[in-house]
């Protein structure tokens, strides 16, 4: 593979984490938000999903960002009687976003775009040295 075609693959790697990073934001954001009514269900967690897709004009395998899940696990409750969305017996159902599990995905996600963004800038260095010894 050539340095261009990696700096290429690089790329999609970092598309993807960028998207990735955008629905652990979402998740984040609708962390503590409940339903507006108490039959309501609240924020339901998402999860990106990744593939792998051939690219022929590169020869390599590149990541793209696959469709949206929604996690199917149960929902939180807390004993809120007051809450405009308490059930009858004074329930609110809370997201099944864990924050910590979120935060710990953004760092990954953090880290995997960190390592792709140096995969671009050794790749540029390289061909900056590599021009340099063809001009001298």
């Amino acid at each position: 593979m050539d340095l261009i075609a990696s700096m290429k693959v690089a790329a999609s790697g970092l598309r993807a984490q960028s998207g990735r990073m955008r629905v652990i934001a979402e998740n984040l954001a609708n962390a503590s938000s409940t339903a507006k009514t108490p039959d309501g269900d609240p924020y339901q967690r998402r999860v990106s999903t990744f593939k792998q897709e051939f690219d022929r004009e590169l020869g390599a395998n590149i990541v793209k960002s696959g469709r949206i899940k929604l996690d199917r696990s149960d929902f939180g409750r807390r004993f809120e009687p007051g809450h405009p969305a308490a059930d009858k017996d004074g329930y609110v159902k809370l997201p099944n976003v864990n924050t910590l599990v979120e935060s710990m995905d953004m760092r990954e996600a953090q880290r995997s775009y960190e390592a792709n963004l140096n995969v671009i800038g050794a790749t540029r260095r390289m061909l900056s040295r590599t021009l340099d010894i063809l001009r001298a």
